[in-house]
């Protein structure tokens, strides 16, 4: 299932085309829906390590930012990362190998949860230091500009808050580096509501500095993947640096230990009626006539895909403790 993708410049040709590659995009979400649920089982029976950090209810942002890359381009995650890791097309068995600390892992079972590279996939690493994508990022999108590429960064609404947020966004304006930071705002930085520790609009920040910026709704994959491409478009023509700060919601607690007891009443409620599958499935009927039926089988073979993926994680083995780490070249 491993798979380099090489995004369109532009929307597709044909209406029937667009139908087919966003049923796609609703398959990408829907399966990584499904892992994470398959990762939160796997660490309630104890077979992934540490701590885990999901991104159920998030996924149109990874999938339609990712859509729109090339193989020139770079991404730096978080550590709430999976769902950037399969949206760049990380091979799912790898991950989850990975997860697990077995010797298949992408990363030879060395990295765990929060710190997953894969080169060959364009993703330079997830990063367990909140705020840390954001100078990866930026150190990538220094290098790509010499050579061509983009380079993009995600990371949390709590991110803004520290030191990386505001000397890189500086450091890649006056510069005029090729990278987009992707800020999805889940509205929680770990227990804390954003607004709690955060003065002003999040996006009056990158304004102040000059950057491109635009608030959308991170819940629809197809508003996503339209400012992706245009701020991604513009960044690899020399226009600089771009901020997209999408508005999201994640389903489950912050870590392990986080009931989410915080929410206010009613909140995860409303949010899950804008659940980016929801609105992917309602779209999908209503504006290509997609039935109902043609997505339960994509919801069918995500089934199939999901329980492979498990067999084969899960049956790999352990690295042996005197081995070398797997070398990995860029």
């Amino acid at each position: 299932m491993t798979e380099q993708r090489t995004a369109p410049s532009g929307p597709p040709p044909s209406a029937d085309d667009e139908a087919r590659h966003y049923l796609e995009l609703y398959r990408r979400m829907r399966f990584i829906r499904r892992f994470e649920a398959e990762v939160q089982s796997l660490f309630q029976q104890g077979l992934v390590h540490g701590t885990t950090h999901l991104c159920s209810g998030q996924e149109a942002g990874p999938v339609g930012v990712c859509d729109v890359l090339g193989d020139d381009d770079r991404v730096a995650g978080t550590y709430r990362g999976h769902g950037h890791a399969l949206a760049l097309g990380v091979d799912p068995a790898g991950l989850l190998a990975e997860l697990l600390g077995r010797q298949t892992g992408v990363c030879a079972g060395r990295a765990g949860s929060m710190n997953v590279v894969d080169l060959e996939h364009r993703l330079i690493g997830c990063f367990g230091i909140v705020g840390g994508s954001i100078a990866a990022a930026t150190g990538a999108a220094l290098a790509l500009k010499r050579v061509g590429g983009v380079a993009v960064a995600f990371f949390g609404d709590g991110a803004t808050n520290q030191g990386y947020f505001h000397e890189c966004l500086n450091f890649a304006k006056v510069h005029e580096l090729p990278v987009v930071y992707v800020c999805e705002n889940n509205r929680y930085g770990e227990f804390t509501p954003f607004e709690q520790v955060t003065a002003g609009a999040i996006a009056a920040r990158p304004q102040a500095l000059g950057l491109p910026t635009i608030t959308i709704d991170g819940n629809d994959v197809w508003t996503v993947r339209k400012t992706a491409a245009e701020a991604v478009e513009r960044a690899r023509g020399g226009a600089g640096p771009h901020f997209v700060e999408s508005l999201t919601y994640r389903y489950v607690g912050h870590s392990r230990s986080d009931p989410g007891k915080y929410r206010k009443p009613g909140e995860l409620d409303e949010w899950k009626a804008r659940d980016p599958l929801v609105v992917a499935r309602a779209r999908l009927g209503e504006r290509y006539g997609t039935s109902a039926e043609a997505v339960d089988r994509v919801d069918e073979q995500v089934e199939g895909q999901i329980a492979a993926t498990v067999q084969t994680a899960t049956e790999a083995p352990f690295p042996d403790a005197g081995a070398p780490a797997r070398e990995f070249k860029p």
